[in-house]
């Protein structure tokens, strides 16, 4: 796990809020081009790579997806601070108190801050914490000395400047994994990890594979396109959604039967299910109920395809995320023995 856990931290030390993943996608190009591989940008930005198996006619595709929840300026307020839009789905309260960067446009330099509620100080605001977090009063304090909207200005900050959150990436002895991004910089790392390992080791896979790393899974549309032809197995790798009534834990890895967009393909799932079993992987089967992920963004696109989803169990989703090494390793054994088996019957 220790090369996976690198490929973790590194990727988790590069922002890239969906629509801001450039620096993100040139470090997959490079690493991937330095196993050996030929790698494919998609008119999108996402990054491909296609490993020849024994079988050409009929073959996979499996994605993780490297872009990020984060934010974009919606606006400069008159008393210099940034008021701000959501890129992906999480509640207001998620980003309080998180630190961030302003990735500017204009000139190419970055600006920390802070994401607050306008009302912080209990001192001075008696609803400070019982107000609604909202787009209008939560806003960034940014570390620069700006006291109104000209100075902010000044710095080159302007409307649709990226803003992206501290990931506080933190790997504790006991074996959990802190940080921002986990979704789903945990399955980048474990493919790319494999990808290492098959190069390495000259291991020919049974099934032609393509490797999708997607840029737009947070926002509904991800790996929906660039889906060769012959593919008739599609697996998204993503996170395991954790929380009341859910099977789902930080020491396995989590299977999908359902999310939002309905159920995953029976025969697909079961075949995964088979292979935990006769390896003995540790899994889980379990639903999603608030949940969107690559192959789901594929089937609504009308890719003919066979689906499926699995992924580290992910604790507090959206917010400071935590997972543990056993559910990284669960995950990875079970995707090498997805890789390395027969197709779904």
């Amino acid at each position: 796990m220790n090369q996976t856990v690198t490929y973790l931290q590194e990727l988790t030390a590069i922002p890239s809020p969906t629509g801001f993943t450039r620096e993100i996608a040139d470090y997959l190009v490079k690493t991937i081009e330095g196993f050996g591989y030929e790698v494919t940008r998609t008119a999108k930005g996402g990054v491909n790579v296609t490993v020849p198996g024994v079988i050409t006619d009929k073959q996979r595709y499996v994605t993780a997806h490297v872009d990020t929840l984060g934010a974009i300026v919606r606006a400069v307020k008159p008393d210099g601070r940034l008021k701000l839009d959501r890129i992906g789905g999480f509640p207001w309260n998620m980003i309080e108190g998180e630190n961030c960067t302003v990735h500017v446009a204009n000139t190419g330099k970055t600006h920390s801050g802070t994401i607050l509620v306008h009302q912080t100080s209990c001192h001075v605001y008696k609803d400070a914490g019982t107000v609604e977090r909202t787009q209008d009063n939560m806003e960034v304090r940014l570390d620069e000395k700006v006291t109104n909207e000209k100075e902010t200005r000044a710095l080159g900050i302007e409307v649709g400047d990226f803003v992206s959150f501290d990931p506080r990436t933190i790997v504790t002895d006991t074996g959990f994994i802190k940080s921002r991004h986990l979704d789903d910089k945990v399955s980048a790392a474990i493919l790319l990890n494999l990808l290492r390992v098959y190069k390495e080791e000259q291991i020919q896979l049974p099934v032609t594979t393509t490797f999708a790393f997607s840029v737009f899974e947070e926002v509904g549309h991800g790996a929906n396109s660039s889906i060769p032809a012959e593919v008739v197995e599609y697996l998204a790798v993503d996170m395991g959604a954790m929380g009341d009534d859910q099977a789902t834990d930080e020491y396995t890895v989590s299977i999908c039967v359902k999310d939002a967009s309905g159920p995953y393909h029976y025969e697909f799932r079961q075949h995964l299910v088979a292979l935990a079993k006769a390896q003995e992987i540790p899994y889980k089967l379990d639903i999603y109920p608030f949940y969107g992920s690559d192959a789901s963004a594929a089937m609504s696109a009308g890719a003919e395809v066979k689906h499926a989803l699995l992924g580290a169990g992910i604790e507090s989703s959206h917010s400071y995320e935590r997972t543990h090494l056993d559910s990284v390793v669960a995950t990875e054994v079970m995707v090498d023995a997805y890789l390395k088996s027969d197709l779904v019957d």
